[in-house]
């Protein structure tokens, strides 16, 4: 069987101007060899501004969402061809705050998966449960329903890769235990089409617990939010997936 490829995802969200490239091409130089895929997700405004930064270096540029049509009247909205135009090689999709702030559901996220596709992007699906459905017990549940849900026809290695976010740990300091995580990589692994596509973790990911993280069976890397807007601390976290 193909192992699956290791990737550090940074998602800068909706943080970054323009001056904020200068961390980016700090990463590129402090992981000139890196032992995986590392990748930085700004937003849409530095797409382009970032994939000239770090242009011929390790690191590779990707969007955080795009619609699922071609083009057309979407105000405000990015298409995957554009996202590629800018330079982007990845796309982000269903990230828990796109399904609750913008209502996406499942089926949307395929559609949006699909268009990725054909436009030539890897989609990054996230999946994750919230804290009320962890209490009660659902997470297997709702976790693998999303990832039927959210894949498209089609989904392999080549252009998919799936991030574990459980809701109630992003952005809050609180991770689950290396029990937790270890028992919904290995349910995922055994649901996808492929089982060489890529699963990373999300959730508070920082260079402090990234070694332990990273030493659980079928986590394949990481989609990191906050540490990835330094330099520092987002090469911390890509120096110990290269060593795991």
């Amino acid at each position: 069987m193909t192992k699956a490829c290791k990737l550090a995802a940074g998602n800068w969200k909706m943080n970054g101007l323009r001056a904020d490239l200068e961390q980016a091409r700090i990463l590129a130089q402090a992981i000139a060899k890196p032992n995986c895929g590392v990748l930085l997700c700004p937003p849409a405004t530095l797409i382009a501004a970032m994939a000239d930064a770090v242009a011929g270096t390790a690191v590779m540029v990707g969007g955080q969402d795009c619609h699922a049509q071609i083009s057309g009247a979407h105000t405000g909205d990015v298409s995957a061809q554009m996202l590629v135009d800018s330079g982007a090689r990845y796309v982000i999709l269903g990230h828990s705050e796109r399904r609750a702030d913008h209502g996406e559901s499942s089926v949307d996220v395929a559609a949006k998966a699909g268009a990725a596709h054909g436009a030539g992007l890897v989609a990054i699906i996230c999946v994750g449960e919230t804290e009320a459905e962890r209490d009660s017990g659902q997470t297997l549940d709702v976790v693998l329903g999303q990832l039927a849900a959210s894949l498209p026809e089609g989904a392999t290695a080549a252009n998919t890769v799936i991030a574990y976010e459980p809701v109630w740990a992003i952005g809050t300091g609180r991770t689950p235990t290396l029990e937790q995580i270890a028992e919904v990589h290995d349910a995922l692994r055994e649901s996808l089409p492929d089982a060489a596509i890529s699963l990373l973790y999300g959730g508070s990911v920082k260079p402090g617990n990234a070694t332990e993280i990273f030493a659980i069976a079928n986590v394949d890397g990481a989609l990191v939010g906050g540490a990835s807007l330094k330099a520092e601390d987002f090469g911390a976290i890509i120096s110990a997936l290269g060593a795991a």
